[in-house]
């Protein structure tokens, strides 16, 4: 076989061989090099978003990569060939992939002002969510959630190394670690930190946020029905010695099962207050 010819075989099937992993690395490699998503409907805007301007990089990349190896192996030196033509500039060339990389940006940014109301801004509770009165979200960076249907506002608080997490209500109702949620239901964060910034992250529920001694920052995710489970994230931001620790975990449930635990979870906190009590009034009456 000719050399030309075998260099144009091989070509081809390296060509072939790019377009086959190109083609197969959306299923093997899901969420590896993009966000995750899933669990509410701006992560999966997120994560529509990101993969557009990846793949518009990606075709950029091959055509300028692709580009410079073809002239590179096309117009290599010879031994004993004619210089090479010096070439000095190429006005009409210049100005194409100047203007055509503006162009790429503008409609980059068009489509991310396109899903960002979305993202940012959250809807109201389904139908099916959890009603109950006195929950509605109170926020000043993104608009309330509209329509008559509430949703629930839970306080975020980063310390070292550990989150808390405040609802809703008359009577206290907190938990540390893990968040409870019903499904359906609209949930908005006030998040903030009570000693160093904290970046509180779960990837499958939106964007991170971070959270800032003094300050508050709002958020909101939306787990739809049938999306029951356990949705794991960790802190964002680099907060001392065990960062690494410092882990955050939503678990969805319906509505029926976030109403029961919230009582029983309220009925332990008061009992452990009693108790507390009790136990301060028997210290102070033998210190007596």
């Amino acid at each position: 076989m000719p050399r030309r010819r075998k260099r144009l075989v091989l070509l081809a099937a390296f060509a072939a061989a790019a377009i086959t992993l190109l083609a197969l690395a959306p299923g093997a490699l899901a969420d590896a090099f993009t966000p995750e998503s899933g669990g509410s409907q701006n992560a999966d805007d997120i994560d529509t978003l990101y993969k557009i301007t990846l793949y518009v990089a990606i075709v950029i990349f091959l055509i300028v990569e692709g580009t410079l190896i073809w002239s590179l192996v096309r117009h290599r030196a010879k031994r004993g060939g004619p210089e090479a033509a010096q070439i000095r500039g190429n006005t009409p060339l210049e100005l194409g992939w100047t203007l055509g990389a503006a162009l790429i940006l503008v409609v980059l940014t068009v489509v991310t002002f396109v899903y960002l109301d979305d993202i940012e801004n959250p809807p109201p509770s389904d139908p099916d969510g959890l009603a109950s009165q006195n929950e509605f979200a109170s926020i000043d960076q993104p608009e309330p959630p509209e329509g008559s249907r509430p949703a629930l506002n839970i306080e975020v608080n980063g310390q070292q190394y550990l989150w808390r997490y405040d609802y809703p209500g008359d009577q206290p109702l907190y938990s540390y670690h893990q968040m409870v949620v019903p499904t359906g239901t609209t949930v908005t964060l006030e998040v903030s930190a009570s000693d160093v910034i904290h970046s509180w992250w779960i990837p499958k529920l939106g964007g991170k946020v971070d959270a800032v001694p003094g300050h508050v920052n709002e958020t909101w995710f939306k787990i739809p029905r049938g999306r029951e489970g356990t949705y794991r994230g960790q802190c964002a931001e680099l907060c001392g010695a065990n960062h690494a620790d410092m882990r955050a975990e939503v678990r969805a449930v319906t509505p029926e099962e976030f109403t029961s635990w919230a009582e029983a979870t309220r009925g332990d906190i008061e009992r452990a207050g009693e108790d507390l009590s009790e136990e301060r009034e028997r210290r102070e009456g033998q210190e007596g």
